[in-house]
């Protein structure tokens, strides 16, 4: 299985672990994918999943650029308005997955990371 595929399937099991409800994997548009939509009370979550196996190259959220989040946001938009849903409270999450070696990998989760512009 890919790093990435792994690192998805970790930080899946940890946001539920946390009480997080997933309601998309993966949901994907012609321009761009968010690894998952989620709930957590009333709040709609939409979650980036970055996973290293190293820190060779900076922190795994450093990936997630002004681009990445503007695309993010683009398909968090998408989404509301195809579900009649852009009132709803929503935020946008990232989480770091480290793997390293056989060991379990290190999840950090990153709440409200940024905000749709």
């Amino acid at each position: 299985m890919r790093l990435g595929r792994r690192g998805e399937e970790a930080a899946e099991r940890y946001l539920v672990s946390l009480g997080y409800r997933i309601l998309e994997r993966r949901y994907r548009t012609r321009t761009a994918e968010i690894d998952f939509i989620a709930e957590e009370g009333d709040t709609l979550v939409f979650v980036e999943v970055k996973t290293r196996s190293s820190l060779a190259f900076g922190q795994p959220a450093e990936a997630v650029d002004g681009r990445k989040r503007s695309r993010i946001a683009g398909v968090a938009s998408l989404y509301l308005a195809r579900r009649g849903a852009a009132d709803r409270a929503c935020r946008f999450d990232v989480v770091e997955v480290l793997e390293s070696g056989g060991a379990s990998p290190r999840i950090r989760l990153i709440r409200d990371a940024f905000e749709a512009r």
